[in-house]
């Protein structure tokens, strides 16, 4: 269901801190539409339920996040084909792990170039709960993290607005801080690439875009890294993330980008085999039976819209693989 207002950034996203804390391996266009389908149903007369679908069009998606209509009917494909299978878990009431999945129904309207969700009974709970107590529920704009392409940083952001008042946090324990960021046990294991590939990176993108300021420190336990505290601050002047006139450091790469990139990189990015697993989904027609179409067409895809392309992992990484992890021979 189309909110009324549609093109407006300041959307106010409201979920539970419970909900906010899972574990989860949403990707970033599945985070997106999840916002969307908590905005909408505060605005909906009808409000949420665990029984009636709530549609989230093309239009509605290119509107908020700043796509072309097209690249949004194509990321509502692909959410269609993999919402449905997302997990996460969270500690209910009685201080028992719950595990449930996000939508108990996902379908793909053809010809509206629209996606309908039915959201699980357990995150109707979360969403729609009333304790009388304002602090439980965590409140942002949808306009602070919209212009976010990481899927890391939106989640470092949805963890970290909740300690806005306190300025700071709890020691986040790194296995936990891990699966709260959608990470799975083998993906940056050595802290090195954690720290560069994820941490840094999700809190460069939020300085830069985002009304918060943050910082962290790591403790440790002999020489052993266990987690992370954070310090937030609120921008004096938030930023209006929709204008998007923030100034980028000239010497810092964005590694969620593909400013600088050429062509000819681009190409290697589209065979490396993981790339290839993740997204060659997206090539139809004569794109999908011929690999130099296919090639062509991602190259294309890649041009129009960068973002919905770090699912798995920043788009600039897959430039750095060996030559093994590449199939040229197409």
């Amino acid at each position: 269901m189309e909110s009324s207002q549609g093109s407006s950034m300041n959307n106010l996203v409201v979920k539970s801190n419970r909900l906010n804390t899972a574990i989860q391996n949403l990707s970033l266009v599945e985070i997106r539409l999840i916002q969307l389908a908590v905005i909408d149903s505060r605005e909906t007369q009808t409000g949420l339920t665990a029984d009636d679908p709530l549609r989230i069009s093309a239009k509605r998606y290119a509107e908020c996040f700043d796509v072309d209509v097209d690249t949004a009917y194509d990321v509502l494909l692909s959410a269609e084909a993999t919402l449905f299978e997302r997990r996460f878990s969270f500690i209910n009431d009685r201080d028992n792990q719950v595990k449930t999945r996000w939508v108990s129904q996902v379908e793909y309207i053809k010809g509206e170039g629209s996606i309908e969700i039915i959201l699980t009974p357990a995150v109707v709970k979360e969403i729609t709960r009333i304790d009388g107590l304002q602090t439980f529920f965590t409140k942002y704009l949808l306009g602070q993290t919209a212009t976010l392409n990481s899927v890391y940083s939106v989640r470092l952001y949805e963890l970290l607005i909740q300690w806005r008042k306190a300025k700071k946090t709890p020691l986040f324990d790194l296995e936990t801080f891990r699966g709260q960021l959608g990470l799975g046990v083998d993906d940056y294991k050595r802290m090195s690439d954690f720290k560069r590939r994820v941490l840094d990176a999700a809190v460069a993108e939020i300085n830069d875009k985002t009304d918060l300021k943050i910082s962290y420190e790591q403790e440790k336990s002999k020489s052993t890294i266990i987690g992370f505290k954070f310090k937030i601050i609120t921008k004096s002047k938030p930023n209006q993330p929709q204008e998007r006139t923030v100034s980028r450091d000239a010497h810092t790469a964005d590694m969620f980008t593909i400013d600088g990139l050429s062509d000819k990189q681009l190409w290697r990015i589209s065979r490396h085999k993981e790339f290839i697993g993740t997204y060659s989904g997206l090539a139809k027609g004569d794109a999908g039976k011929n690999w130099s179409a296919y090639s062509d067409f991602i190259v294309g895809e890649i041009k129009k819209d960068a973002s919905k392309f770090n699912k798995k992992r920043p788009i600039r990484e897959y430039l750095d693989g060996n030559e093994a992890d590449y199939d040229f021979s197409r």
